[in-house]
């Protein structure tokens, strides 16, 4: 998502290079551009012109210090104002109760089902509570059925009840259940329809009044554009919710609704969906979403992934291994299996400043470590904790254990040891340090 929009925004900070200093005329030319990128982004024209005014004037109103170039400046102004037009700070889940009731709501095929489950395992792994999923959804029998799947695949509690045709009592009875079985969040996944109707506003009311929801989340699919902005405008007329999810941000879509809908009802964005594995769940932060549609990209969620999944123990015993110039094929694929786990490989090089443009048109398969895995799994444990044994003979039964080419073989362990002299030069220089170490 914002690939198009970010290419056409540094296009228009390019006309501000080389300019020693901010004026009304270079300054309207380049803001002119970022209101025509804004609205090929699906940005409602009156939300678009509100934003590149406010833009033009702190730029005109400042100085530029000889350090900073004009261009410079306009990129700092332009991303304090996306910051501030998506919700400025970051809001959390309000989870305080015990038990917490979380009510999700939206259209059908927004991808409610999912995100419930999803929202489960985020809430079981990074808050260690113990949730039950609801399936309150009683017209489309798929959806219990895609729940319950869910559910079994992240260790989760459940509560159907596929005889009860009133989604209130559905409702009503989990919360009974799950205060006895010690579950300390709900999460209730509702009926969503083709589109906005009388029947469903009452029924999710009717839930509503019926277990006093803490939460009451609106899913919204983001491929939509602007047509989710103005669904959401009519639910919240109707439910008040307290937050917007945003799914599908893996899709080809503008961005639109991302940069517009908090702008429009009012209620924060609390968390964007990407996918359809129950990892790929993210808290949503204004100023690193803005960060990532300039180019820069977002070094915060970056660490934060990383310290996530790296073990500070492991981190410190693979440091000594290092200094000490021992680092074989079981250390790498260790580390292999670790990058994995951060999700979608080309999304989580995205997060590198300036590296996200660069891979627009590259395709990044999450299965891009397969083939190194599968020559590692073909050596022995002797093998793998000396790579100093590995000979011809030895690489020619790994190439025809794991499937590959023996000039694959040759170019993995060449790059591999060129990797361990690097890691050797820098071991010498005492300048080693593992990411994160510090």
């Amino acid at each position: 998502m914002f690939q198009n929009l970010t290419e056409k925004l540094e296009g228009a900070f390019k006309q501000l290079k080389g300019q020693g200093q901010i004026t009304e005329v270079n300054v309207a030319s380049t803001v002119k551009e970022i209101r025509r990128a804004l609205l090929d982004a699906d940005v409602s024209f009156p939300i678009a012109k509100e934003l590149t005014n406010t833009i033009k004037d702190k730029a005109i109103g400042q100085k530029v210090l000889t350090a900073v170039a004009p261009g410079q400046l306009l990129v700092k102004i332009v991303q304090d104002e996306l910051a501030e037009l998506m919700g400025g700070e970051k809001v959390d889940l309000d989870i305080s109760e015990n038990p917490t009731i979380v009510l999700i709501a939206g259209l059908q095929g927004s991808g409610k089902t999912t995100f419930s489950a999803k929202l489960a395992n985020y809430l079981k792994t990074k808050k260690g509570k113990k949730p039950l999923l609801v399936g309150a959804d009683i017209y489309r029998p798929a959806a219990m059925d895609q729940l319950n799947v869910l559910a079994e695949q992240i260790g989760a509690d459940i509560y159907l009840d596929r005889e009860n045709k009133s989604a209130v009592s559905i409702a009503e009875n989990a919360v009974a259940y799950a205060k006895e079985n010690k579950n300390n969040i709900i999460i209730i996944d509702t009926a969503g329809r083709l589109a906005v109707d009388e029947a469903m506003m009452k029924e999710v009311g009717e839930v509503r009044g019926a277990v006093n929801p803490q939460e009451i989340l609106f899913v919204v699919d983001s491929m939509t554009g602007q047509d989710a902005v103005n669904t959401a405008k009519a639910f919240n007329d109707q439910l008040d919710f307290t937050g917007v999810v945003l799914t599908k941000l893996d899709g080809d879509t503008r961005g639109g609704a991302a940069l517009t809908i908090k702008h429009t009802v009012q209620k924060p964005i609390k968390f964007v969906s990407r996918g359809e594995k129950m990892d790929t769940l993210d808290e949503f932060y204004p100023d690193r979403m803005a960060q990532r549609i300039l180019g820069m990209g977002d070094v915060a969620s970056l660490v934060e992934k990383a310290q996530e999944q790296f073990d500070e123990k492991q981190a410190q015993k693979l440091e000594k291994k290092i200094r000490q110039n021992k680092f074989d094929f079981e250390d790498f694929k260790t580390q292999l299996q670790q990058i994995k786990k951060m999700g979608n490989m080309k999304d989580f090089l995205g997060m590198i400043p300036g590296l996200g443009s660069k891979l627009k048109d590259i395709d990044i398969s999450d299965d891009a470590f397969v083939g190194i895995e599968a020559m590692i799994n073909s050596m022995t444990p002797a093998e793998r904790n000396n790579p100093d044994l590995i000979d011809l003979n030895r690489r020619k039964r790994i190439a025809k254990g794991s499937g590959k080419k023996i000039e694959e073989v040759n170019a993995f362990m060449k790059q591999f040891d060129q990797m361990r002299q690097m890691m050797k030069k820098m071991n010498k220089g005492g300048g080693f340090r593992i990411p994160g170490m510090g």
